[in-house]
């Protein structure tokens, strides 16, 4: 980044904007801001660009790919105060990485995968909090646990990691309308107890509040296009 003061203008500027908006569409729904948690979503962004959005007093990101985050943020820890969210599809041989360094892992989508988290969390010796994700368009090229198999995964999952497993996680299917996805979702949550509803992204976040959202992921609204 050559030009650091006006892009970290644009991050604080950007940030306030969707605070702004999260805070509106909360209330809109007839609840509070604070119900909603802000998970910037820093990939393929320069270490910068997280520094300039932690000095806006940003606490929350999230990261796809488990060697990206690593490069990142660990080294942040000592100054910072933050919580590190694996979002994207996580690889088997990778769990003990993420396990090693992630706050929570949003992308728990299969037994093999869940088999690896309880092996990297005995390895390790530390528990991330853990979201299923659910592939609400059961679609071929999306990870997630499909729609006709969530209950029996969630279920297992549960009984497997107790407390840890707080709630799901889901990416509706691009171009069509959000809204029956978002809703299928927070049912579902609820159905199973789990209080977070990781879903809605820089386009549709509003929407996913709407449907009770508790956490959004948004990425470019804040750091830009990739």
């Amino acid at each position: 980044m050559t030009d650091l003061a006006p892009a970290t203008t644009a991050i604080v500027e950007n940030l306030a904007r969707v605070r702004a908006r999260i805070g509106e569409a909360a209330i809109k729904a007839g609840r509070k801001p604070d119900e909603v948690t802000l998970v910037a979503v820093s990939k393929t962004k320069p270490l910068e660009a997280v520094q300039a959005a932690l000095a806006a007093g940003q606490t929350v990101f999230g990261e796809n790919r488990v060697q990206e985050a690593a490069s990142k943020f660990p080294g942040l820890r000592a100054d910072h105060r933050f919580s590190l969210h694996i979002i994207g599809g996580l690889q088997t041989n990778k769990a003990r990485d993420a396990v090693r360094i992630a706050d929570v892992i949003e992308s728990l989508d299969r037994p093999r995968l869940a088999d690896a988290i309880a092996a990297a969390i005995a390895k390790e010796g530390r528990t991330p909090s853990l979201l299923v994700e659910v592939n609400v368009g059961d679609e071929a090229q999306k990870s997630g646990i499909g729609r006709a198999d969530a209950d029996g995964f969630i279920a297992d999952c549960k009984g497997r990691f107790g407390a840890s497993l707080i709630g799901l996680m889901c990416v509706p299917p691009a171009g069509e309308d959000p809204r029956p996805h978002f809703e299928w979702l927070a049912d579902r949550a609820a159905k199973h107890g789990l209080g977070v509803v990781s879903m809605g992204m820089s386009a549709d976040f509003e929407t996913a509040i709407a449907c009770g959202a508790t956490w959004v992921r948004v990425g470019s609204a804040i750091f830009g296009s990739r």
